[in-house]
This record gives C-alpha cells, structure tokens and sequence, in this order.
C-alpha cells in the first residue's frame, strides 16, 4: 500500500472548501485530511469537520503567533502538507519554515490583482465590480511570509456580468474553487508540474 500524504487544513469560516478537501481525499488513495485547524471558536468549520470524522484543533493568537505550540502539533500529528481555506491571519515564519514549498492557498481572484491584506471574501469581490472588471477567477499559489505573494500555481477564470451582485459573482467563484482546488492539491501531491490539465 502507497504512503498517503497526511494534510492539514486551516480555515475561519463557513468550510466549503475544507470540507470539499475533506471529501474529496476520504477515498484517495494519495492522501487524508486529518486535522482542521482555526482560529475562530464558533466558525461553521468545525461543525463541517466534526461531522466528517476529522479532528479540529481551535487555537489563539498566541498559540500561532508567540510559541510553537501549533507548529509542534503539526509535527507530532505527522502532517506532510498544508492547505489553507479561508484562513485569514498569516502563516507564521516557523510554519513556513518547517513546511516550505507544502503550503498552498486559494484565492478568490485572479493574483496579482485583489490580493493582500484585507483582501479575502466579499471584500474582494466588491472591488471586482466596483472596478468594472470584465473577468475575476481563482488563484492556487505557493503560501510565503507576505499576504498572497508565494508562487502561482493555477489560475481559473470566470466571466464577470454587467448584473453581477457581490452574491452571484461569489456562487461562480465557489464553483472554480470546489471544482479545482482538491485537484490542484493532489497533482502537487504527487509532483506533478503545472500546468495542469482539467
């Protein structure tokens, strides 16, 4: 039997896409999300996780930020890989180091556009349309010490419609990430070099 890459996700939010990952990697044969990680104790995340059998691990500031509490668990735990999902505090240079080039997140835009602190969710959908622009879409990057600037991964676009709402771009957006992101990440699994095929 292969090794199956052992991923932690981290997420504040609704979970969408963490459980999607979550989903997606319970009958491959690559990997298995063990561990969600969040920082907000009420987030709908852990709900999502605990109904799927994964364990969670809700943190504070001080546990990422002022020791090594949560880069020693992801140690012990075994985790090989990280996937953010809506996680919005940034990946503290001890993560980063011992997980370096295993990082990724998803944006819900299209990089280096709409990216950078403050700039997640509906913020950044706002300024799609408030900028009148023609396309939006998701981008798959490498996580570094700054906001949205690792390496790019994959890109997907959509249409942006002269009667799009903050709400019907969001659903699209959903779309590109359900549909690509557990993806992408396998493909980085297992070495593979983009770009991708879909």
């Amino acid at each position: 039997m292969q090794y199956k890459s052992n991923i932690a996700v981290f997420a504040s939010g609704s979970g969408t896409n963490a459980s999607n990952l979550i989903d997606y990697f319970s009958n491959a044969e690559t990997a298995i999300v063990s561990l969600v990680l969040t920082n907000k104790p009420d987030a709908p995340v852990i709900r999502r996780a605990t109904e799927r059998m994964t364990d969670v691990t809700v943190f504070d500031r001080e546990q990422l930020y002022g020791s090594e509490y949560i880069n020693n668990l992801l140690l012990e735990r075994g985790v090989d890989f990280i996937a953010l999902a809506g996680f919005l505090w940034l990946v503290p240079d001890n993560i980063i180091a011992s997980y370096r080039g295993r990082i990724v997140n998803i944006h819900p835009a299209l990089l280096p556009a709409y990216g950078g602190r403050g700039m997640y969710g509906n913020h950044v959908h706002r300024a799609v349309l408030k900028n009148g622009e023609k396309e939006s879409g998701i981008t798959i990057h490498y996580v570094n010490e700054k906001y949205d600037e690792g390496d790019i991964i994959f890109q997907a676009r959509c249409e942006v419609k002269s009667d799009d709402t903050v709400a019907s771009l969001t659903a699209r957006i959903h779309q590109l990430e359900h549909r690509y992101y557990p993806g992408v990440v396998e493909k980085v699994l297992l070495g593979e070099e983009p770009p991708f095929k879909f």
